[in-house]
């Protein structure tokens, strides 16, 4: 049993985004959708979604249908390491595409509000400290982009190394 699972609250839409996020990343599953009881608080109805159970890459979620006093902010991301240009494209492309907005430095957020990093899993090796001259470089390139284009990372990097 995982010790941790990370609830993420939704006003009325955890099940669409569970099933988004369980659509967009392989290997991912949708669990079991709790609906609330008569006489629930907040104005629920009975049988609307209370809570749904999902896992993506083997990280447990529950979306919690509780209402719009709470949204998400910036204060928390999920971070997607991706391998290559092509899985950073499709994630960035499917998440902002899908009604959000793209930030900087490979900050994305959803149309619930969720922040994602889409991020090449090669960008801690640039930043390491053993050289400072690669590490602002690679940083400097990527201050300046909205989805993360690892090229171009990579080749100011090695301009400075």
């Amino acid at each position: 049993m995982q010790p941790f699972v990370t609830c993420l609250w939704f006003d009325a839409e955890a099940e669409e985004a569970a099933r988004f996020y369980t659509q967009l990343f392989p290997g991912s599953k949708l669990g079991a959708v709790t609906p609330y009881a008569a006489d629930s608080p907040g104005g629920k109805k009975a049988g609307d979604v209370m809570t749904v159970e999902f896992e993506i890459n083997g990280q447990k979620f529950l979306g919690l249908n509780g209402g719009p006093m709470f949204r998400f902010t910036e204060a928390i991301s999920v971070q997607v390491v991706c391998k290559d240009q092509a899985e950073i494209d499709r994630y960035w492309d499917a998440i902002v595409g899908n009604g959000g907005e793209e930030g900087p430095c490979g900050w994305c957020k959803d149309r619930w509000g969720l922040s994602w990093q889409i991020t090449p899993e090669q960008l801690p090796k640039l930043l390491r400290p053993d050289n400072p001259a690669r590490a602002r470089a690679a940083t400097d390139a990527f201050m300046g982009m909205k989805k993360l284009d690892i090229a171009a990372i990579e080749a100011a990097a090695q301009a400075a190394a």
